[in-house]
């Protein structure tokens, strides 16, 4: 949930009975919990700021204490709201001023939550940054202080945690760099609030088999524009037909050489021929982007796909070729969409610079009546009724040339089957990154290609 949502979710839960003194103590004693399951009775500070994020503070280093943990609280002064007022009444502890306070071998970062949206002042990040340098373990509770919870940036200079506890629903910054860099392991805390969103975290697909009257079009012809750039065409399908797809065709000039004999090659010279092609009633998605190159002639073939009515993937030079005219070019599609643009490429389709790469996703998206799969360390898929979803693992080996190539490829064996654009999107990106974990480091786009299979298993 975003800031805004979250207090809404909270407010609603109040409204129902529940007193805000109630959820504190949920809060605080269900991470308290889990502090004690990280790090047992390691000496702590907990510094303990002016809001219910304090109030929770103060919660944890009760527990503690009563567990015989070493723990003191360090405050900013006196709590700002009557739950944390109450919460520090309770607290038997010592509590020390900023100045006073010396480190211990745990750090607790209580200091402020979700809901800041300004920088933590220089006197009190100073204390912050000489408590957090001196601690051997750093847990953040609900977020590091120094992060904005809902865009994921960074407020201040803060360095990694080595945990952070959300507390009863994960926020944007969780997943969303460069806050996702500094979170470390992530766990959440239940704290009985129960709301609708339409912010998900990417879930593992479930995958059906095929059944006994299954045949290589039931399971999906995919077809491949090709272009100037041959082997990316090659890479994608490959990775399609690795993926599920029960037929892989690529559309290319004359002298294009298959990457395998079970992929086959339907020779396309010109727009006219391949707009002749794409009649074929049995293809059941297309790729067209990866080497398509960014002259007038690949714009020209990109028109010829759009205009077609068959469930489309757009990636790579497709996607820089139609640049800021992308939204006016999809909207008129009546077929599944999707499109994956890297950082760069989605810069060029909005015609300006990204600044929130969740609600940024989802405008284009809207605009165009299409997915948006923006590719990342962080990647977020958003479509047209504003429904988003946001990896919540990535493969830092996947920032590999040729990677994408794949993607697009795993992403139209999806489509393929039938489903809608947006689930083909999370399937794809789901398998995507999780056959980059199982290849391991300093795989190649080829490596990467041959997990698919054993991928697609874990997911029946």
């Amino acid at each position: 949930m975003t800031a805004a949502e979250m207090q809404s979710a909270e407010q609603a839960v109040m409204e129902a009975g529940v007193p805000v003194d109630e959820l504190m103590r949920r809060a605080g004693q269900g991470a308290a919990q889990m502090i004690w399951r990280i790090s047992a009775d390691m000496p702590t500070v907990v510094l303990c700021g002016p809001g219910n994020n304090g109030g929770d503070g103060y919660v944890i280093a009760q527990w503690l204490l009563e567990k015989g943990v070493d723990v003191c609280v360090v405050a900013t002064g006196e709590p700002k709201t009557d739950a944390a007022q109450k919460a520090k009444s309770m607290w038997r502890g010592d509590t020390l001023a900023m100045a006073d306070a010396q480190p211990k071998r745990q750090f607790v970062d209580c200091l402020f939550g979700t809901g800041l949206t300004r920088a933590v002042s220089d006197d009190w990040f100073a204390h912050f940054e000489r408590l957090y340098s001196g601690a051997r373990r750093r847990v953040a509770i609900d977020l590091p202080s120094g992060v904005e919870a809902d865009h994921g940036e960074l407020l201040n200079d803060i360095g990694p945690f080595d945990a952070t506890i959300a507390l009863g629903a994960f926020k944007p910054a969780h997943f969303l760099e460069s806050a996702r860099s500094k979170v470390g392991d992530l766990v959440g805390i239940d704290i009985g609030i129960s709301a609708d969103s339409d912010l998900n975290i990417l879930a593992k697909p479930q995958v059906s088999e095929p059944g006994a009257q299954d045949h290589k079009y039931s399971r999906g012809l995919v077809a491949v524009v090709a272009g100037a750039m041959t082997g990316a065409a090659k890479l994608t399908a490959m990775a399609a037909q690795k993926s599920g797809a029960g037929y892989v065709k690529i559309f290319a000039a004359s002298g294009f050489v298959t990457p395998h004999p079970s992929i086959v090659v339907d020779t396309v010279v010109d727009k006219d021929e391949l707009r002749e092609a794409l009649e074929d009633s049995r293809i059941s998605s297309l790729v067209i982007g990866p080497g398509l190159g960014r002259d007038d002639e690949a714009l020209a073939l990109l028109k010829v796909v759009l205009a077609s009515d068959l469930p489309l993937v757009i990636d790579a030079d497709a996607l820089t070729v139609a640049g800021s005219q992308f939204g006016d070019l999809v909207k008129a599609r009546s077929a599944e969409t999707v499109a994956t643009p890297h950082a760069g490429e989605f810069a060029g389709l909005i015609a300006g610079d990204l600044q929130n790469k969740i609600e940024d996703s989802r405008a284009l998206a809207s605009q165009a009546g299409c997915t948006i799969l923006l590719k990342g360390a962080d990647t977020v898929i958003a479509g047209p009724d504003r429904k988003a979803s946001i990896a919540g693992v990535s493969c830092p080996w996947l920032s590999t040339a040729g990677t994408g190539d794949v993607l697009a490829g795993i992403i139209a064996s999806r489509l393929a089957t039938g489903m809608s654009g947006y689930k083909a999107a999370c399937e794809g990106q789901w398998l995507h990154s999780r056959a980059g974990t199982m290849a391991g480091p300093a795989f190649t786009p080829e490596m990467l290609i041959d997990q698919l299979p054993a991928t697609l298993q874990e997911c029946l």
